[in-house]
């Protein structure tokens, strides 16, 4: 058992923590004098080289109150870096890793990872793949994970199925028109104009433009063929218009699966959001015969798998799946990186390079 960290590493570090909800720019401060945790059987300490920004963490950030989300504590979830502590695992210090911190830990151990060093357990780290870079590779672990066990493990996606993904230029969407398409399927995704290229090299078959008419209009207008058997909804809609009709481009053993629902921050408290999520449980629970939706619909809520994270590691080895970065940030420069995420338009990760020397 490790009882602290090894004799030439610092006992404090660099930090940035969450203090209070409200957006990054209220909630974050920048701590110099951050403890270096200590390790208990089973856990492994990493230098953090770079670190991933989600929605998840800003958006929690802005809604959750102090005492469920347990703050002070250090945000984010996904890095890659290099082990200095192996603590007896089947790691050894030295070795290049991605690293996934989900909410259920952060809460647990308040680690995070913005931040110098983080620990975690052994089984939430994977080797780095040989051809990506820190950058690249530090965002997998949370988007991946939830594209991969909405597809496969909710969807039970076969070879030859059809899937719409429903924001394929999102880190989440990107990653699964990535995974459907190394699965065989065909996929149809959607975006703005401007990130049909961007889809289209992740392997979309077809791409829709969201802008030019609401989806259930260009679907019912024009039936995919075949019909899909499932709709991924990267982006989290409230709007119940999509799942409503989709008897009418939807298989009737189909699944609807969203990433949400995360109302827009505007709505939180408001009629609208309220009114949106109504309506989706209702559309959720009227049966199909009195003219409910023949589709199952389902939210992903990502938990950990190693044998995901592993999965999708092989994926990035073979060349599969590829990891797309939109911007990198100092570490100084965090919330600049969250300005960056909040504005919805990043395609591919917004990163934050950790490591100063990188």
């Amino acid at each position: 058992m490790s009882t602290g960290p090894t004799s030439n590493l610092p006992k404090t570090q660099r930090a940035w923590r969450a203090v209070k909800r409200g957006k990054p720019s209220e909630s974050l401060v920048f701590q110099t004098d951050v403890v270096v945790p200590s390790l208990s059987p089973g856990e492994v300490l990493v230098k953090v080289q770079a670190a991933a920004l989600n929605p998840v963490g800003w958006k929690v950030m802005s809604t959750v109150p102090n005492v469920l989300a347990r703050r002070p504590i250090t945000p984010e979830h996904d890095f890659a870096g290099v082990v200095v502590d192996a603590n007896g695992t089947e790691f050894s210090a030295g070795d290049e890793v991605i690293g996934f911190i989900p909410v259920t830990l952060q809460l647990k151990t308040g680690q995070g990872a913005l931040t110098e060093y983080t620990k975690l357990p052994a089984a939430n780290l994977v080797l780095k793949p040989s051809n990506v870079s820190v950058i690249e590779a530090c965002g997998l672990p949370l988007a991946g994970e939830t594209a991969f066990q909405a597809l496969v493990d909710i969807g039970n996606l076969q070879a030859g199925q059809s899937v719409f993904v429903n924001g394929g230029s999102s880190a989440v969407g990107m990653y699964a028109i990535y995974i459907a398409k190394a699965l065989g399927a065909k996929v149809v995704t959607s975006a703005s104009s401007r990130n049909e290229e961007f889809c289209r090299k992740a392997g979309a078959d077809e791409f829709v433009d969201y802008t030019k008419k609401p989806l259930h209009e260009h679907f019912m207008e024009n039936p995919p063929s075949p019909k899909f058997d499932i709709i991924f909804d990267a982006v989290g809609l409230t709007d119940t218009a999509l799942y409503k009709s989709s008897n009418a481009y939807m298989k009737p053993k189909g699944v609807y699966i969203s990433t949400g629902p995360w109302p827009d921050l505007k709505s939180w408290g408001g009629s609208t959001g309220v009114a949106n999520l109504l309506s989706l449980g209702c559309e959720i629970l009227r049966p199909s015969f009195l003219g409910g939706v023949n589709a199952k619909w389902t939210m992903v809520s990502v938990n950990h798998k190693p044998q995901d994270l592993a999965k999708l590691r092989d994926l990035v080895a073979e060349g599969k799946l590829k990891l797309v970065v939109d911007s990198v940030y100092g570490f100084e420069d965090v919330l600049s990186a969250y300005e960056r995420i909040m504005t919805s338009r990043a395609t591919g990760k917004v990163v934050v390079k950790v490591d100063d020397s990188l």
